[in-house]
């Protein structure tokens, strides 16, 4: 391998030649093989520190023209807008498990970027620290770059994700209006329910996840930028921080504002547990609905089986003919996963001292494939399985009336006791509920007719 040698004010080291990091990301890859190629530190991070950099770089170029030139600044934003497209990506190789600031993150986005700046100007016109992180801190512009990718992971993955279900399962509603089947709680038999108001409850729940989202997702709004190291803002000019987070929200279309307490921004992820709290309200939903369509769709002969999924591959390796809810399990591995990474977050985000939080990459690193995981697992569950649901209304009517719970209708005519002798009976003796309740002498024959109506309980 080819190399040239780059210098920090630590000294010299040498880089890969066909690579655009220098001195300080070298440095962190030497000296933190903890995950290397697998825990890098999230690719939406990378895309965020694009933005913030341009975004500074632009805020720069009005305050202070005569550092941030317009030579500088054409540089430095065609740089970043290759960093944003993800063109550069090969150029950021650290992992997650490095300085708890970040720092060394974004001193690999300030190396790259300035050497790319420098590589289309044709000249050494950028350095790393003097210009593409004039008037920041690793200490504002991390915590700038977890919100960023924060609100982009919540509001252009997450929530279309969830969108696109809750219209399935709308569709589903008004396919299925009529349909008339057993109700379960404690997962034993229960009053009645149309299908489509038990499909409604999962509507519902996705619905509500919407409102909770974007509820949660407002305070990660307010980017820390212009706090510098400690949240006073040290060698920021005057009116940065309200510029930056302007410029931000223009390159994104997101309502980015600057904080209003910037040693809040640097030391709390108080927004970050809170938001995350959201994600993993909806996995606790999804849980809960990927776990009934598979109860749901269980058998084919022995389980319940009274919805069909689509069928997508084969189930084992050993029994023939078997087919299995996977869509369902991996809904459900994922949702555990998001239960575990809200663990993370916010024992991550209990660690900040005095005026800086060093747990920092955990937190997004486990925010963001929260979000992630989340987003896919719904978008795939939505295309190859929920979709595809059908009732089946033969095995429906069945356990419909098979069920020793719609003696519940009969409480207002013989009351609740003599309703449970009758539902005790039929079990006991294995007859029909009418015939209980006409041998226990409650009601005749006729008058039981007249008041048992199963498909009106609902």
């Amino acid at each position: 391998m080819e190399y040239r040698i780059e210098h920090d004010s630590m000294g010299e080291m040498k880089v890969p030649a066909d690579r655009l990091w220098a001195a300080q990301t070298q440095r962190s890859h030497q000296n933190f093989k903890i995950g290397v190629d697998i825990e890098t530190m999230p690719r939406e991070i990378t895309h965020a520190f694009g933005i913030l950099k341009k975004a500074a770089a632009l805020a720069n170029a009005e305050l202070k023209p005569e550092k941030m030139t317009a030579q500088k600044l054409a540089a430095i934003s065609q740089a970043c807008d290759e960093v944003i497209s993800g063109s550069l990506n090969d150029h950021f190789p650290l992992v997650v498990w490095q300085t708890g600031s970040g720092t060394q993150s974004n001193m690999n986005a300030n190396e790259v970027i300035a050497n790319r700046a420098n590589q289309i100007a044709g000249e050494k016109l950028c350095h790393p620290n003097d210009d593409i992180n004039m008037s920041q801190s690793s200490n504002d512009t991390f915590p700038t770059a977890m919100h960023i990718s924060a609100v982009l992971a919540i509001e252009d993955k997450l929530l279309p994700a969830v969108g696109t279900l809750i219209e399935t399962f709308r569709r589903l509603e008004a396919e299925n209006e009529g349909i008339v089947k057993s109700g379960r709680t404690h997962l034993q038999d229960a009053t009645p329910i149309k299908f489509s108001q038990e499909i409604s409850g999962w509507r519902a729940s996705l619905e509500k996840d919407v409102e909770l989202l974007k509820l949660a997702v407002k305070p990660l709004h307010e980017l820390a930028l212009g706090g510098t190291a400690v949240g006073t803002g040290l060698n920021a000019p005057a009116g940065f921080s309200e510029l930056v987070a302007k410029k931000v929200a223009e390159l994104t279309g997101k309502p980015f504002i600057t904080a209003e307490n910037k040693f809040h921004a640097l030391t709390s992820k108080d927004e970050l547990v809170f938001a995350h709290g959201a994600i993993k309200a909806t996995a606790c939903d999804m849980m809960k609905i990927a776990n009934d369509v598979r109860w749901l769709a269980s058998g084919p002969r022995d389980g319940l089986g009274e919805i069909h999924i689509p069928e997508n591959e084969p189930g084992s390796s050993i029994m023939p003919g078997k087919v299995n809810p996977t869509q369902c399990e991996a809904v459900t591995m994922v949702a555990v996963q998001v239960m575990g990474n809200d663990v993370a977050v916010g024992m991550a985000a209990s660690q900040g001292n005095f005026e800086l939080n060093v747990f920092m990459p955990v937190a997004t690193y486990n925010f963001l494939q929260s979000a992630r995981l989340l987003a896919e697992a719904i978008v795939s569950f939505n295309v190859n399985c929920a979709v595809g649901i059908t009732a089946n209304k033969d095995k429906m009517y069945h356990n419909l009336h098979n069920s020793l719970m719609l003696v519940t209708a009969l409480n207002p005519y013989i009351g609740y006791e003599n309703a449970a002798k009758t539902a005790k009976k039929a079990f006991k003796d294995n007859i029909s509920l009418k015939e209980a309740c006409v041998e226990l002498g409650f009601l005749t024959a006729e008058r039981f007719d007249e008041v048992f109506h199963p498909e009106q309980m609902v």
